[in-house]
């Protein structure tokens, strides 16, 4: 579990047979075998520790389903997991990405940056305005968002567009997305709840016939 505030920025080195070697010299001396760390807001977990940095095995599964697979990545945001005790700053993060999205502008407005994303349609149910949503592991709120959610704005302040990798982005880069959870669970709920009622209700010919109506 992750809060979406990015600890420091990394870069990933080299991707060969199965793994990815990051460069992180910044929390290299935090790190210990096992650890879950979120990149670019996906869960990875240590396998071996380097001098600067350390090796995580990635599934090809991953790879698919987020920007790490990208050629040219730029530098990636990096978060180490949720201690307990520690303070929840941003919103519960699993570091499990919902959807790839893209970057679709970026201008500085009145102090503060007004950065805008597309998201693919499967997403866009769960994209609300003034919801959270993480990107590339970063926990923003959504500001504006079209009908389908496939659009959205975020407001970014100048400390978190120099902290993370935002400041690295190109209009079309792509950026990995993770909805807020608790979003999920309601909509489960809801569609759970929907389906138990439909049964309880459906009154059918087999029915009247089991319960002795001829």
């Amino acid at each position: 579990m992750f809060t979406g505030l990015i600890q420091t920025i990394g870069k990933i080195e080299r991707y060969s047979n199965g793994q990815l070697t990051i460069s992180c010299p910044e929390i290299r001396s935090n790190l210990a075998i096992g650890d879950s760390v979120a990149v670019n807001g996906v869960c990875l977990t240590v396998a071996e520790i380097l001098a600067r940095g350390f090796i995580a095995d990635v599934s090809p599964e991953t790879l698919s389903r987020s920007n790490l697979g990208a050629g040219n990545l730029p530098p990636v945001n990096l978060e180490m997991a949720l201690a307990v005790g520690d303070r929840l700053g941003g919103h519960f993060v699993t570091g499990h990405i919902d959807g790839v999205g893209a970057l679709c502008e970026s201008k500085m407005t009145g102090g503060a940056w007004e950065i805008s994303f597309s998201a693919p349609e499967e997403l866009g149910r769960y994209i609300i305005s003034k919801g959270s949503i993480a990107i590339n592991g970063i926990s923003l709120t959504v500001a504006q968002c079209n009908g389908l959610g496939t659009w959205f704005s975020t407001a970014v302040i100048p400390h978190t567009y120099d902290s993370t990798n935002l400041k690295y982005l190109q209009i079309g880069s792509s950026v990995n997305l993770e909805a807020d959870m608790l979003g999920k669970y309601v909509e489960k709920f809801m569609k759970s709840d929907r389906q138990n009622q439909r049964q309880q209700s459906a009154i059918t010919s087999d029915f009247l016939a089991e319960h002795g109506w001829n």
